[in-house]
């Protein structure tokens, strides 16, 4: 629509309408809440969305260019509320404030946007999930690659990469950015859970990029951060910073650098296999149990997320996992109650510094920043007998702030109130005209009571009185009988049945100052926090650099909690192929049973498959994925639920395990298992664990068996990586006749009478049976289908008995001999019966089918 057109358009409506069209044409795709009072309104489409979405009342209140004006509204003290419940459902909202002062003047009190809240751009507490970063992902297309970058505008950390075309869903998937930027017209090119928002294609080149991070970050290029030649990467990073600028109308001073993230650097996971291992949620969405759930004793909610971002980053440096682990071992050997209690105390530090650089911090964020600060000292003290180089460096990054700690117990009172529009936060004797101010109304009283005695000597009137009500403000009240003796000063006020009430150019003055003493108070709190937040920027790296010392503190003694609550041992690292664990354990699901069954494995250059057989549910994905996760535990620097465990280079798991329909991309069970097992054959490298169960068995029962077979092969001869294959086709045990790195081991069970007992125990060797119809027993498949499914599946025994002679399991099938009931048919010729013979022959037929 054209300037023109528009103001045409305007001119049709009342001003107040005028005033909030023109704001939400700047926002066409936002709700926006327009500030009128007490109350955040909408109109109109965002009228009868918001109704939709939050079930509040819709109204129409007047006419504007001839409709009704439809609307619906929220209070302003309860906004936060509503606003969550929008970003959850990936909805972004501009918030529109009153910023003119009301005057009597006509038309609409000034207002403006002053922020925007997006579901990748949130920083309040009361809309962020404590323990999980609410990222916000940039991504540009390369030349055969994605430039990407993702921001925690809360913790202002910032990253870039660029990544292959087929890596990227990967990326997403362990990343789970809240809100995605995409260039207009581009396909989404991976699926995401993400709030897509479509930018101008201008908004992502590279060289406005450049400039404007360079200017972010006060350098003159980018080579300081590892990424001045990735122009993807670059692109991203520009578009995402922008974006950022011009929802938070904000210069972002705690965002002083990127961070190139390399995949090298991290042992890999694919989405599947970050899936089926369960790390932050369960199969079903659930939050537990997962393996997060069962490590995250974290005390803070700054320790939370950064043992989320460890358990989706697993370490491939063994320098930095040998530090790591050398802390965890000291402080179980010292056991970390006492430091953990102080860790309790303190708040969450990085988001804190988040909203003092965005200026939305709130008198009660800087005080519990103050209470934190107390808490220094004695965390110092009490890393300081610890010997370990990664808890001493922590213990220097934890030297107390004592300046900053001083300057908020000077400016702020100790319990300050949630909002510097109440008042009540700065501290007295902080700043003389505030101490004038709030003198002046708490001395109101005083003032009165003295006013009134001097004004009873000077008159002589006994009863005259001296009050104040909120109506008529201050006056000196005088019965009607003594009216006569009222001096000249005084100035009639109001005039009531039995009394006259008056007011004098004293009294007048005074309450001139004493009514706009509050309101000056307030204005003067919420200059001198102003300046407070203005006093903090230069300790926002500061700051940062402490919260940091403070999660990686609480998350080491978590996971020395852990390895002492639950008997975790340190794993031990080796530059030779192999993985060696004694006695261990799936760190999830021995905390959901009463008695766990440990059990060894051993993974070596000779010894590089093992074909896993056993029954349904004799523990065959539990012994895989404990692998896994032991090996994953390890590669974050903790202690590992075993024995003991020795673990040679490890570059990526996969795991594919378990069975599903992706109807939304229109792939079958089949479908989907043969898209991942591809994904595995075509990824996985010598150093890579990969974890397979029941390939194969989504189509028929040959071509499962041939593709099984094949896939077995293939990892053993052409990867040689280390893998664990489940499988119920027997017939694959006999590649470990073939194949000396190949070896088989079974879950035992045993059978009593039709009942069957699951030992849960790993033994050399293939399983003698597979013990399929007791597993249905148990599942409660009726008596009459089991016993029916035992008699045929006698007959296939018996019919099979010729072919499981065969020599070679792929070699050409023989045709099994005809059954003697079909011989005798076809040598029959009905024509050539009499009715007698045909039903002796009837007769003849059926005993030989019995």
């Amino acid at each position: 629509m054209t300037t023109h057109a528009m103001d045409a358009m305007l001119a049709q409506h009342t001003p107040m309408m005028q005033q909030y069209l023109r704001i939400k044409a700047e926002y066409p795709d936002m709700l926006l809440f327009y500030r009128m009072g007490d109350f955040y309104e909408l109109f109109y489409e965002d009228a009868q969305r918001a109704a939709q979405l939050l079930d509040i009342t819709l109204t129409t209140r007047g006419m504007s260019a001839g409709r009704p004006i439809i609307m619906a509204g929220v209070p302003v003290q309860s906004v936060e509320q509503y606003l969550a419940r929008l970003v959850k459902l990936g909805l972004s909202v501009a918030i529109c404030e009153q910023v003119g002062e009301v005057t009597g003047a006509k038309g609409p009190v000034e207002r403006k946007v002053t922020r925007v809240v997006t579901p990748g751009t949130l920083t309040d507490a009361a809309l962020l999930e404590d323990r999980q970063e609410a990222y916000l992902m940039a991504l540009a297309p390369g030349a055969g690659c994605w430039g990407v970058a993702w921001l925690s505008l809360a913790a202002g950390r910032f990253w870039v990469t660029e990544v292959a075309v087929d890596s990227l869903p990967a990326l997403l998937e362990r990343v789970r950015p809240a809100e995605l930027l995409l260039p207009e017209a581009l396909d989404e090119p991976a699926p995401t859970r993400a709030a897509l928002r479509r930018l101008p294609p201008w908004q992502f080149d590279a060289d406005s990029g450049r400039a404007l991070l360079c200017q972010q970050f006060g350098t003159r290029d980018l080579t300081g951060f590892g990424v001045e030649g990735m122009l993807a990467a670059i692109a991203a990073a520009g578009a995402l910073l922008g974006y950022v600028r011009q929802t938070q109308f904000s210069a972002l001073p705690h965002i002083t650098g990127l961070r190139l993230e390399q995949a090298s650097n991290y042992v890999l996971l694919d989405p599947a296999s970050r899936r089926n291992l369960e790390l932050t949620e369960t199969l079903r969405g659930e939050r537990e149990p997962t393996l997060l759930s069962v490590l995250d004793a974290t005390v803070g909610a700054m320790g939370g997320r950064l043992l989320r971002h460890w358990l989706n980053h697993p370490l491939r440096d063994r320098g930095e996992l040998s530090v790591r682990l050398d802390a965890v071992g000291a402080l179980v050997q010292a056991q970390p109650a006492a430091i953990r209690e102080r860790l309790a105390r303190i708040a969450d530090i990085e988001r804190i510094v988040g909203r003092i650089a965005l200026r939305s911090a709130r008198p009660r964020d800087l005080s519990a920043l103050r209470d934190s600060l107390a808490e220094l000292p004695a965390l110092v003290r009490l890393l300081a007998p610890f010997d370990s180089p990664r808890l001493a460096k922590l213990a220097q990054d934890l030297t107390p702030r004592v300046a900053i700690h001083a300057l908020l117990v000077q400016a702020l009172k100790p319990e300050p109130a949630a909002t510097v529009r109440d008042g009540g936060v700065i501290n007295d004797g902080w700043d003389a005209e505030l101490d004038e101010l709030r003198a002046l109304q708490s001395n109101c009283g005083d003032f009165l009571l003295k006013l009134e005695a001097r004004e009873k000597a000077r008159t002589g009137i006994a009863n005259l009185k001296v009050e104040f009500n909120k109506v008529h403000g201050f006056y000196i009240e005088v019965g009607k009988a003594q009216a006569e003796r009222v001096p000249e000063d005084y100035r009639r006020r109001q005039t009531l049945k039995h009394a006259e009430r008056y007011i004098t150019p004293e009294l007048k003055a005074f309450e001139d100052r004493a009514l706009s003493a509050q309101e000056r108070a307030l204005a003067r709190e919420r200059q001198l926090f102003e300046a407070l937040l203005d006093r903090l920027q230069p300790e926002l790296e500061s700051l940062k650099c402490l919260a940091q010392a403070v999660a990686e503190l609480d998350v080491l003694c978590a996971l020395a909690d852990r390895a002492l609550a639950y008997n975790y041992v340190a794993p031990e690292f080796t530059d030779t192929p192999r993985i060696e664990i004694t006695a261990g354990r799936h760190p999830v699901v021995e905390r959901q049973v009463d008695h766990f069954i440990a059990n060894d494995l051993v993974l070596s250059p000779t010894r590089q498959m093992l074909l896993i057989t056993g029954p349904n549910m004799g523990g065959k994905s539990t012994y895989m994925r404990q692998t896994a996760l032991i090996v994953l535990l390890a590669h974050i620097g903790s202690f590992v639920p075993a024995q003991r465990a020795l673990i040679g280079p490890v570059d990526r798991i996969f795991t594919r395990i378990g069975a599903a329909d992706d109807l939304a991309s229109g792939r079958s069970t089949f479908m989907v298992e043969m898209t991942e097992t591809a994904n595995i054959l075509n990824n996985a490298t010598r150093e890579s664990l990969v974890l397979l169960d029941e390939i194969g068995r989504g189509t028929s029962t040959f071509d499962g068996l041939a593709l099984a077979h094949a896939v077995a092969r293939h990892l053993a001869e052409k990867v040689g990586c280390f893998t664990l294959f489940a499988t119920h086709y027997f017939e694959l045990t006999r590649l470990a006749q073939a194949f000396r790195q190949i070896a088989n081991v079974h879950l035992s069970a045993v059978k009593h009478k039709d009942r069957i007992v699951f030992l849960h125990t790993v033994e050399e060797g293939p399983a003698s049976q597979s013990y399929g119809l007791e597993v249905a027993q148990l599942a409660g498949v009726p008596a009459a289908v089991i016993q029916q499914a035992r008699r045929y599946l006698v007959m296939l025994e018996n019919q099979s008995v010729a072919a499981s002679n065969q020599g070679d399991l792929f070699a050409t099938r023989l045709e099994p001999a005809p059954h003697p009931a079909l011989e005798r048919l076809r040598e029959t010729d009905p024509d050539a019966l009499s009715p007698r013979a045909a039903l002796e022959r009837l007769y003849e037929l059926k005993r030989l089918l019995e």
